[in-house]
């Protein structure tokens, strides 16, 4: 009987000893899995789906100058990469120059309701080799096709046909000093009638092209074409 008592006594000692031990041993869990739980949300990737298509400007070098172009402005997929490229194709809305939408599938049944005015200015930007600065060839070329007469408009736009028969024919050359403005448009038939205005950077020539009809604001849409310039490279 004192054998048995003994055992007794000994395995109620046993188990509050070990009921005793449990307590940290819970409670050092638990402070382990907050502290877990804290360091995961801490390092936690906290960017969204948007961003897994890529960075928002790409870093591009054409003829040794770089632009700093946001991604979705580009035109071409394959173009839009970092790095050193002969040419880039660029669209913005206008007037806001941010990246336009991403289009709209359109099938031949509704093909007619989504067609919309021109909406856009596009840019393409390429690396020149050295050829004849645009505002040279302005200045030096094309003066020799032009009609002798010219037309000032009330906005102070000044605008002058080119000859037929020339290469430009069918063609006017628009110019203004202030804001500066110089644009090649071809004149409004079956097609709406564009314009191409250039400018040099450094190593590259940037070649906007927007609607003709545009012209009626004209001061605008130069000062669009110096915002993009300064938004993508930096300086004018």
């Amino acid at each position: 009987m004192t054998l048995i008592a003994s055992a007794r006594i000994i395995a109620r000692s046993t188990g509050k000893d070990w009921r005793a031990h449990l307590l940290p041993v819970v409670v050092g869990g638990f402070i382990a899995a907050a502290a877990l739980t804290s360091v995961a949300y801490l390092l936690w990737p906290t960017w969204d789906a948007e961003a897994g298509s890529g960075p928002a400007r790409l870093p591009i070098s054409i003829g040794s100058t770089l632009f700093n172009v946001p991604s979705a402005s580009i035109r071409m997929k394959i173009q839009r990469h970092t790095g050193p490229q002969e040419r880039i194709d660029l669209s913005f809305s206008y007037p806001s120059l941010q990246p336009p939408e991403a289009p709209k599938r359109v099938s031949a049944a509704t093909v007619e309701d989504t067609v919309r005015p021109i909406d856009r200015i596009f840019l393409s930007i390429a690396a020149h080799h050295g050829s004849l600065a645009p505002e040279e060839r302005v200045a030096t070329i094309l003066p020799r096709y032009l009609e002798p007469t010219q037309s000032v408009g009330e906005d102070g736009l000044t605008t002058r046909a080119f000859r037929e028969g020339s290469p430009y024919s069918g063609e006017d050359l628009f110019f203004a000093s202030s804001p500066g403005m110089v644009a090649r448009c071809s004149r409004e038939a079956a097609t709406p009638g564009m314009c191409l205005s250039e400018r040099r950077i450094e190593g590259a020539d940037l070649t906007f092209r927007f609607p003709r009809s545009w012209l009626a604001q004209w001061r605008q849409v130069a000062d669009a074409m110096d915002r993009l310039t300064q938004q993508l490279h930096g300086s004018k």
